[in-house]
């Protein structure tokens, strides 16, 4: 379901519980629409996650640590400045909208107690983390500044007055009965679908809740209004009225809705919907609505966050692959030209062997191919303005070019293929990451490679990014390790690994270096597969059955001389197949790293 009033309702219970009279230590801005606070003395979910993404924006408590940028945003400092050491008073909910505030006491540089509001205001590409001044509701800053140019209706800018969102004419369903109920149905037009009336008219109220609430109210949800009988509006008010007894008495089951069949998370709910009730869904049930959150949002956030990151990269990247596969064609069409350079050495050798025949003049001779087995003839051009000793040079001379252009274009090729191949790598990584750190690795990677440009900035320079590649461990406790990017695969195989180590790699298919760490100890066939399931595993062929894997000992493995990061060259190696699955390569998975 949305992130809609019901869910934040059971947040704001929740919230008031944990955080009332506990004092801000830190606040954080890792990402552009995402802010952080942490609260002293509570327990490991002791931060405040407000996100405004968006696609997927939503708050809840978490234990989640994020990498926060070297110079802080703006916002975050203004933040700091009015909300460090300050501590919360209150929270609450506006009427049953998607708006949650936090009332924060604080003082103020002459030592004076003020209050200042946070506002988190959950409306999808509209949602915004807004700071104002409790007393005279005077907009301090905005998280997303919104200007006359972006809204004429409602301007979110420093010394502005805080206005709530427009309304929409939405009733509150707290304040009402059951005559009010029905009355604001009949507003609805006749052709109106049921459910749509329900969300449309009522706060808080999102399209899974009030196709619930026909579900228990057996009417189909595309009803029009029109056909509603006295029954059913009583049936409506019933089940109305249980949601609302539930919120009430904070009767909350918070949970997540899998779809069984294809092992997909599809929804959550802060209370238990009949309408995710049959065999075709799982339920996993938590402790808290901000868990329930965490786990629902968590991999969605992620996977956006990579996608948002690595699209331009990708593009970069096709582009260039593109062009190089035209250049790639193309030198091998000139190969191919270029190998005719026998032809001509030929022509010269057979003009020489039959100079007694030729005049000046002529613009052919037939003559007998002597390197030929079978003896045949063959017609050679001439050029009609040279004697025979300068057509045979002519010849000559063209097949020295020749010649040397095929070397030469010969090296293109390898070139070419090489850096197809390096991009296809880096591609591989970024299709099978699920950490955006490594997205900003491979980004610095390709600058430094100079396939993207790297821009002036005035910043501090960044730290070198810590060497943290996937790690696994065997059941007979061999720790197998797998890089993350190019310039990972290089540190793991050529620094970090051990000669007597085993390098592992797919054959001819882009993917990461493995590395199993042998500690001196004969490597048992078993392992050896396990290290082969994971190659497999971070590379081209993840989806794939029967991969080939190439292993050796690092010793064997050389890095040439020029060669793009990642790129090796390796000898005395076996094969291995095998099918890679992503179950067997998780629970080897060691979560520290």
């Amino acid at each position: 379901m949305p992130f809609d009033g019901l869910v934040i309702n059971s947040l704001v219970s929740e919230l008031g519980e944990q955080l009332i009279n506990k004092k801000i230590e830190k606040i954080y801005q890792p990402e552009d629409d995402e802010i952080i606070i942490k609260f002293r003395n509570l327990d490991k979910r002791n931060k405040l996650m407000m996100s405004v993404d968006s696609s997927l924006p939503h708050i809840s408590l978490t234990s989640l640590q994020k990498n926060n940028p070297l110079n802080p945003p703006m916002f975050c400092m203004l933040l700091r400045k009015h909300l460090h050491g300050g501590k919360v008073v209150d929270v609450y909910q506006v009427e049953f909208e998607r708006i949650l505030v936090l009332s924060i006491e604080s003082y103020d540089e002459l030592g004076n107690v003020n209050i200042k509001e946070l506002i988190v205001e959950i409306m999808g590409k509209h949602s915004n983390i807004i700071l104002i001044d409790k007393d005279t509701k005077v907009v301090i800053d905005s998280i997303k500044r919104i200007p006359s140019s972006i809204s004429r209706q409602r301007q979110i800018l420093p010394g502005l007055q805080y206005r709530q969102p427009p309304g929409q004419d939405k009733i509150n369903i707290f304040s009402i009965d059951y005559d009010t109920f029905k009355n604001q149905m009949n507003k609805a037009s006749e052709n109106t679908q049921v459910y749509k009336a329900i969300y449309r008219l009522f706060q808080g109220i999102s399209p899974v809740i009030a196709k619930e609430i026909c579900l228990n109210s057996t009417v189909d949800i595309d009803t029009p209004v029109s056909h509603i009988s006295e029954a059913t509006y009583r049936s409506f008010w019933s089940n109305f009225s249980n949601i609302l007894m539930k919120i009430c008495n904070n009767r909350y089951s918070p949970n997540i809705i899998v779809d069984s069949k294809n092992n997909r998370t599809i929804d959550f709910s802060s209370i238990k919907l009949d309408i995710y009730e049959s065999e075709h869904f799982s339920h996993t049930y938590f402790d808290s609505i901000s868990d329930t959150i965490n786990k629902f949002y968590s991999e969605k956030d992620k996977y956006n966050r990579i996608k948002q990151k690595s699209t331009d990269i990708i593009k970069i990247i096709n582009t260039r692959l593109e062009r190089l596969f035209k250049k790639l064609q193309k030198q091998k069409e000139e190969l191919i030209t270029a190998q005719g350079a026998e032809k001509y050495k030929l022509f010269g050798e057979l003009i020489l062997s039959n100079m007694y025949q030729i005049s000046k003049g002529m613009k052919e001779i037939e003559v007998q191919n002597y390197y030929d087995p079978d003896m045949s003839t063959m017609i050679i051009p001439l050029d009609s303005r040279l004697d025979p000793s300068e057509n045979s040079q002519r010849y000559y001379k063209k097949y020295n070019k020749y010649k040397s252009a095929q070397d030469k274009i010969s090296k293109q090729i390898r070139d070419t293929d090489e850096e197809i191949k390096y991009l296809q790598n880096v591609l591989t990584n970024i299709e099978n990451t699920d950490d955006i750190n490594n997205i900003n690795e491979i980004k610095q990677e390709l600058i430094e490679q100079k396939y993207i440009k790297k821009r002036k900035s005035t910043k501090q320079k960044e730290k070198a990014a810590k060497f943290q590649p996937y790690k696994y461990c065997t059941e007979n406790g061999f720790v197998i390790l797998a890089g993350k990017n190019n310039k990972q695969n290089d540190y793991l195989t050529l620094k970090f690994a051990s000669k007597k180590d085993i390098w592992l790699h797919t054959k001819e298919i882009p993917g990461s270096h493995v590395i199993i760490k042998t500690e001196g100890k004969e490597v048992p066939h078993d392992v050896i597969m396990t290290g082969a399931l994971i190659a497999a595993y971070h590379s081209k062929g993840r989806s794939s059955s029967n991969v080939p894997i190439d292993y050796t000992d690092v010793k064997f493995v050389k890095k040439p001389s020029g060669a793009k990061p990642g790129m090796v060259i390796y000898e005395n190696f076996k094969t291995v197949y095998v099918t890679p699955y992503e179950e067997e390569v998780k629970k080897l998975e060691v979560n520290a790293n």
